[in-house]
């Protein structure tokens, strides 16, 4: 067991802190206290970021949060029985027993197997009952070393009837009609964002679910510890799949034409006999959710696969896309605010000339090169903002790319991701193609946010048309490497430069056009359309529009305090800085009106909102959208107004409050932000309160 635990890494019933983020603390300093932690504060701050992804509460009294960190050697594992009991997010209240589990970033598969062991233990209760009484430390230790050490069961094979047990009796024809033809049959994949714990006990509730159901089930597990891939010939005969998972499922081609339960990977350990039924029910129906792909079994009427509607679909789509281009933008964004903060707002001039002909041992002369405000007037601030710039920028040009790419992907698994980034890429003009000189010269038209979101559903849904042909055996290896995603680029690039390219760019041009005459003598208007643009789709396409022409703008804009192109990106961060905050302000105020994930959501809203990353609302609106929406607009649009009338500016496309060094007008920034959370915050709580009262009439 290499010590996994010991009884220094264990506490019972023990006062740990009120919350689950006390608790975890307090466990990584029994890790350090028992000196195994090589940097407690890694070992923090990888498990505080996993509990973000979500909730490591599981029922029956348990927590298990855990993590891959560099700030343990070995892996480790810390127990606790707490006392009193602390909410870790599980739907049946808080948790008595907290494990810490601990894996090494670079662990190999025979400690990450330990670990699974003790995983799938977990939802045993015996295992958890012998816990509960243990007396003494050294008790604990006992009870998890015979789960750890003990051999791996070996894994039953679903097999059909013998020829042995159909000559050992010949039963009679009565018995033959009474006795079931052959036993039932299940394949089923788990997987959680670490791979260590939830992806194992998922598969042991699923197959405790199928003993108890007399089913036949196997259980792909793509952990951590590596995944056997399930046979193709047991595949073939599942008479449906179970998808358990919060991350995307590896080759899910396999099980194209299954019919398909899909879940988040917490569903089994809750409510496993019940998804063992649902299994069972979609394989009698006629017309079940079915994996995506070509139908292999029955008439093809598949319905497009998983548990969906169509507008669900469509949304999971899109936010695919929109999460992963979410980190390109903020770190884009930020290191260019951070660049104007060392190297002063003149930095978008020389930053070419001080990267190319400075170093570090020859630093560039910030008054030479016009920098008069340069971070104490300092070379190396310039040298190192000069640099920063170009990072922020260079990430800045891939967040179109990322967005078609990954709706490329949402619908069409990894052969999607090329095609998607190509079309993503001309979305941009990546590429920068201009016919002309450079003071005259027509470029083909960058569709921007739109032309990525129509680039990527195109290629998504031309790579899985792609991928459903028929083709010969020696050619599957193929398909996903080279033919899909050629043909796919191919098709999709020359409907986008072809057919789509000019109507949307042309679009795109009114809206900004549109946009641009509400300036001037209408800009308290304009400042209020921009603020409810920001809040009514939260980083969707009006939102990103709305940024699109406030970004653009700054880019150009003259050096002037009062330059109206830094007027409107100041209207737009602080409209988008509000409703992530007025709803975080709301959960305080007001904490009966949400629900614990709600509020723990309200806890991060503060620092997003602060940073300017209005998507910190969307779980707010996703649960409660004819509530929540109606109350941030108005709160953007009071702000987005005020920016206006206060003439505030701003010459950082990102950042929030962190580039308030950029700001003009600092205190009117400040009074517009605060008067529209504000205003957000009271209609958010009036709009809630009015629907909670209406909701317990009605229960009357």
């Amino acid at each position: 067991m290499n010590d996994l635990i010991t009884t220094d890494l264990v506490r019972l019933d023990a006062d740990l802190g009120s919350d689950k983020h006390a608790v975890i603390r307090a466990l990584a300093g029994v890790v350090a206290q028992s000196g195994r932690a090589l940097d407690v504060e890694a070992l923090v701050a990888d498990a505080l970021a996993r509990e973000e992804k979500s909730s490591t509460g599981l029922k029956d009294g348990i927590a298990i949060p855990h993590c891959r960190t560099t700030g343990v050697e070995v892996p480790t594992l810390v127990f606790a029985r707490l006392s009193p009991k602390v909410d870790f997010g599980a739907k049946d209240g808080p948790a008595d027993l907290a494990f810490l589990i601990a894996a090494p970033a670079g662990g190999d598969n025979t400690h990450l197997q330990i670990l699974t062991k003790l995983a799938r233990a977990l939802v045993k209760p015996e295992f958890t009952d012998g816990l509960r009484a243990a007396e003494t430390p050294e008790d604990v230790v006992d009870i998890v070393s015979r789960v750890v050490d003990a051999p791996a069961p070996a894994k039953k094979a679903p097999a059909p009837p013998s020829p042995k047990e159909s000559l050992d009796s010949t039963p009679s024809p009565a018995e033959e009609t009474t006795e079931p033809a052959a036993r039932r049959r299940l394949v089923a994949v788990t997987a959680c964002p670490t791979g260590i714990a939830h992806t194992y006990m998922a598969a042991e509730a699923l197959e405790a679910a199928a003993a108890r159901a007399g089913v036949d089930i196997e259980v792909e597990t793509q952990g951590s510890a590596g995944a056997t891939p399930l046979a193709p010939a047991t595949i073939a005969a599942a008479d449906a799949v179970i998808f358990a998972v919060d991350v995307g499922v590896r080759d899910r081609g396999r099980f194209a034409g299954k019919p398909l339960v899909s879940s988040g990977v917490k569903r089994p350990i809750d409510e496993g006999d019940k998804m063992i039924a649902e299994a069972l029910r979609y394989a009698d129906d006629a017309n079940p959710p079915r994996v995506e792909g070509e139908v292999t079994a029955g008439e093809g009427g598949g319905g497009g696969g998983a548990n969906e509607s169509w507008g669900g679909r469509t949304r999971r789509v899109l936010m695919t896309g929109v999460s992963y281009m979410i980190p390109f933008v903020a770190a884009g964004g930020l290191l260019i605010a951070l660049s104007f903060l060392l190297g002063g707002y003149e930095i978008v001039g020389p930053y070419g000339d001080i990267a190319v002909n400075n170093t570090l041992f020859d630093l560039p002369d910030p008054s030479a090169l016009g920098l008069d405000h340069a971070l104490f007037g300092s070379g190396l601030m310039a040298y190192i903002g000069a640099l920063f710039f170009i990072i922020g920028k260079t990430a800045f040009l891939f967040f179109i790319p990322a967005l078609a790419g990954y709706i490329a992907y949402a619908i069409a698994d990894r052969p999607g991701i090329a095609p998607g980034f190509i079309v993503g890429g001309l979305a941009a003009n990546i590429f920068g193609v201009v016919e002309g000189d450079f003071d005259n010269a027509a470029a083909l038209p960058a569709t921007g946010f739109l032309g990525a979101i129509v680039g990527g559903v195109l290629a998504g849904l031309i790579a899985h048309w792609i991928a459903g042909w028929k083709v010969p055996t020696w050619a599957r290896g193929l398909m996903p490497v080279l033919v899909i995603p050629l043909l796919t680029s191919i098709i999709a690039g020359l409907l986008m430069i072809v057919v789509f390219g000019k109507p949307i760019g042309w679009l795109m041009d009114q809206l900004n056009d549109g946009l641009n005459s509400m300036s001037g003598s209408y800009a308290v208007l304009l400042g209020v359309v921009l603020g409810l643009m920001m809040a009514f789709d939260m980083g969707g396409p009006l939102n990103k529009v709305a940024y699109s022409f406030a970004a653009a703008g700054v880019g150009g804009a003259s050096l002037a305090a009062d330059a109206p192109e830094l007027k409107i990106m100041a209207s737009v961060m602080l409209a988008g800085m509000v409703p992530p905050i007025a709803l975080a302000l709301a959960t305080v105020v007001r904490p009966a009106l949400f629900t614990q994930p709600e509020r723990e959501n309200g806890k991060a809203g503060w620092l997003l909102g602060a940073s300017f990353i209005t998507e910190g609302a969307i779980p707010f609106a996703a649960g409660d959208p004819l509530r929540v929406i109606p109350a941030i607009m108005l709160g953007s649009a009071v702000t987005g107004g005020l920016s206006q009338a206060f003439d505030v500016s701003v010459r950082a496309p990102h950042g929030g409050i962190f580039v308030i060094f950029a700001v003009d007008g600092r205190w009117g920034y400040l009074v517009a932000l605060l008067a529209g959370v504000l205003v957000g915050c009271a209609a958010v709580i009036a709009l809630k309160s009015l629907g909670s009262r209406r909701t317990e009439l009605a229960t009357v």
